[in-house]
């Protein structure tokens, strides 16, 4: 199996800026990340069900000449010793079971050659053009892969990109880059994953204004237990007000003649005076994999993907999902609902309630939310509840 070199990436970037006198910028953010539940016999904020981070991203980036880019990431996690008193654990490690440590996020050398854009190394990967592979920022800092990206754009109006991703980290830790996938791959009992990594070709056009389309195929190498498969996915938009209109599909083939699960969405947002409204469907067949983010098996591409409802979404279900967003004098204030039937042998209905609050204060980004979520059966969470109650804050200073 083809791994990245984390050395050969590290001399290219050292002999490339020797080249030049390297114009270097540094930044990076801070984070503090607080959520609790009230799962169990617990109430919301007890200790028990509470969690925690408080973390430093410290970026690098230098311009070597010679259209050679360089960039360094390095990401600090800790806890500021909340776990003493109001929280019993972390949202992100990035080593197991150290409570502060760092992990190397992101470090790769990008080359500009006429309409084409090649990065090589550890790296984020935007949904937009790889919706089944790209880095979830729902967690205290992103997921990021080893991958090889070439962005093409000499065709008028079309983006190409190809990739290999290899691996990528998990959110619980930041510094394992291990095989590709995770619970998406889940296979019977047991969680296959993508041991070969991943070969992607990405196409997006926009001839037509206001009406982008972008299509994905993506060669599965060497499942754990099987053979290779694939997976496709394309997303269409007509941008023209009033009333905007998108489309999703896609198919993940697990191969060894297990069943391929197939999805799609539809959504439909417009404004009333000051209010943004939006309603979203997905539909999810009962194939043997979830449609989740095959680099880390957690969240979904579809438009019904809310805070906490993916597990129930990806597989076998239909859901619609109900979006208000407005505006207040300071931030916004957005309410979201998903209804899902599962259509499973369990029956397992689930709905989810979200209120969200984003605002910006002393040049800092927060974020405080409330998560309703309600079953038909004690299913919940793995365990035996029927509801819980979620409250998640962020605050986040670039700089």
């Amino acid at each position: 199996m083809i791994r990245l070199s984390t050395i050969t990436i590290m001399v290219t970037m050292l002999t490339t800026a020797s080249m030049a006198e390297a114009d270097i910028q540094l930044g990076g953010q801070g984070v503090l990340y607080y959520q609790s539940n009230d799962l169990g016999e617990t109430d919301l904020f007890s200790k028990e069900n509470s969690s925690a981070n408080a973390g430093l991203e410290l970026s690098l980036k230098a311009d070597a000449g010679n259209g050679f880019n360089l960039e360094y990431q390095e990401t600090f996690l800790g806890t500021l010793g909340l776990e003493n008193s109001i929280v019993s654990g972390t949202r992100q490690n990035a080593h197991k079971d150290d409570l502060n440590s760092h992990a190397m996020t992101r470090f790769y050398v990008s080359k500009k050659i006429e309409n084409t854009l090649i990065k090589l190394g550890r790296q984020e990967l935007p949904k937009s053009l790889s919706p089944l592979a790209f880095s979830e920022k729902w967690n205290v800092f992103k997921n990021s892969f080893d991958a090889v990206v070439v962005v093409n754009k000499d065709i008028i109006d079309t983006t190409i990109v190809g990739a290999y991703v290899s691996g990528s980290n998990r959110h619980n830790n930041l510094s394992t880059f291990d095989d590709l996938a995770g619970n998406s791959m889940a296979l019977g009992a047991g969680a296959g994953t993508i041991k070969s990594g991943a070969y992607m070709l990405t196409v997006k056009n926009e001839s037509f204004k206001n009406v982008p389309i972008t299509a994905s195929y993506y060669a599965l190498k060497d499942i754990a237990g099987l053979e290779s498969g694939n997976a496709l996915w394309l997303d269409f938009k007509s941008n023209q007000a009033p009333v905007k209109f998108a489309l999703q599909a896609g198919q993940i083939d697990p191969a060894n003649n297990l069943d391929k699960t197939t999805a799609f969405g539809l959504k439909a947002s417009g404004r009333v005076e000051n209010i943004g409204l939006s309603l979203a469907y997905s539909s999810v067949n009962d194939g043997d994999v979830s449609m989740q983010n095959v680099g880390t098996g957690v969240k979904t591409p579809l438009y019904t993907q809310m805070i906490d409802n993916q597990d129930f979404i990806s597989r076998d279900a239909d859901t619609v999902v109900l979006k208000a967003v407005g505006k207040l004098p300071v931030g916004k204030v957005i309410a979201q609902y998903n209804i899902t039937t599962d259509n499973s042998d369990a029956k397992n209905n689930y709905n989810e309630f979200d209120l969200i609050y984003k605002f910006k204060a002393f040049d800092t980004k927060m974020f405080l939310a409330y998560i309703g979520q309600s079953t038909d059966k004690k299913t919940f969470a793995g365990g035996t509840e029927e509801s819980a109650n979620t409250v998640r804050f962020w605050s986040r200073y670039n700089f």
